[in-house]
């Protein structure tokens, strides 16, 4: 009589549910269904997803403060790289642009000619000269700066007398406008009348040709852009080293280690996300440093300063014809080149674990 009614109860609930079952009960079971799955379909997003407009109205006043940065970001470096590589592509000089003498306007007659100019400029045989030098002037001021910076920011990370007028000498060049400094440094580079080589005569040592000899010439560009670019890396090395907790030194301390083991095992490590930074912004502006070779050698003597910058400027205003095609054959090489840079870069960086 149990099983019977068991059966019977069990048989009942089914047929509510089931292909005979009425109206009511499948009504019943579709509530009960949409009930169960209402999270579920939230949480797909489905017709509750935010759309477009919502998200405009939600966040229109960060949108309407982002938009004339975007506008100007887009007429100042958008319209200029499209319309580089546009004439990178095309045979456009100083003859055949258009231009407007007197009341007459002449048109533009340059053609579009494909990556002609980028095999021409890839065949010759100054484009790999000036990237060699490019390269090894990048390599040596970037290294020297960092080796410099890294010094003095430990020297000034340590409690001592005149502390702040020491940091504040330091970062005076990065004060004064390049230029001037440059001009200084021209001054003092000069053969016949600089300081240097009057404190050379007066040793007993004969004038050393400074800015004339393509040695000393590549010396002295790299050490301008090196006392330029001190400032920079100490500032952002020691902003790192403050931000190394103090325990670490003093329980170091307390387990013997020497100042030397602190510095590898605790300072580089506390350093490497700021070194990594400091390391690619100095690496592009250094690869792109225009006016230290400008105003200090004009690129000579001859052409043995010249850096990649450099002979893309001399294409578009120095040389006659002047141009322009070439030139922006050569400036969109340069971008070309960085963004490789930076990209193995940021790979290396995220294989050693950091993010970036």
């Amino acid at each position: 009589m149990a099983a019977h009614t068991s059966q019977s109860v069990a048989k009942a609930a089914g047929s509510e549910t089931g292909p005979d079952a009425g109206p009511a009960a499948r009504g019943r079971s579709r509530r009960t269904d949409s009930r169960a799955g209402g999270k579920t379909d939230n949480r797909t997003g489905g017709s509750n997803r935010p759309g477009l407009k919502r998200a405009l109205a939600t966040h229109w006043y960060a949108w309407a403060m982002i938009t004339p940065v975007v506008l100007v970001l887009g007429v100042i470096i958008g319209w200029p790289l499209v319309r580089g590589v546009y004439l990178s592509l095309t045979d456009a000089t100083e003859r055949n642009v258009g231009r407007t003498i007197g009341a007459n306007h002449i048109e533009a007659t340059y053609e579009f000619i494909g990556l002609d100019n980028y095999a021409d400029v890839l065949a010759d045989p100054v484009f790999l000269q000036r990237l060699v030098w490019t390269v090894l002037w990048t390599v040596a001021c970037v290294s020297v700066t960092f080796a410099l910076g890294l010094g003095l920011a430990t020297v000034l990370n340590r409690e001592f007398k005149g502390r702040a007028a020491y940091r504040m000498a330091l970062i005076l060049p990065w004060a004064v406008p390049g230029f001037v400094s440059v001009f200084a440094w021209r001054f003092l580079f000069n053969r016949d009348n600089g300081i240097l080589n009057k404190i050379l005569e007066g040793g007993g040592i004969s004038a050393v040709p400074w800015l004339d000899d393509p040695t000393w010439a590549k010396i002295a560009v790299i050490a301008v852009n090196v006392w330029l670019g001190i400032p920079f890396m100490m500032v952002a090395l020691l902003g790192g080293m403050q931000s190394i907790p103090g325990e670490l030194y003093e329980a170091a301390e307390m387990d013997g280690a020497s100042p030397w083991q602190r510095f590898r095992h605790i300072t580089l490590p506390g350093l490497r996300t700021v070194s990594m930074t400091v390391i690619l912004l100095s690496t592009i502006w250094t690869f792109n440093m225009f006016p230290v070779i400008f105003l200090l050698t004009r690129g000579g003597p001859g052409d043995s300063t010249e850096i990649l910058v450099t002979q893309a400027f001399r294409e578009a205003f120095v040389t006659s014809p002047r141009d322009f095609a070439v030139s922006a054959t050569w400036g969109v090489l340069i971008l070309l080149l960085l963004t490789m840079f930076a990209l193995v870069y940021r790979r290396s960086l995220r294989k050693q674990g950091e993010v970036w």
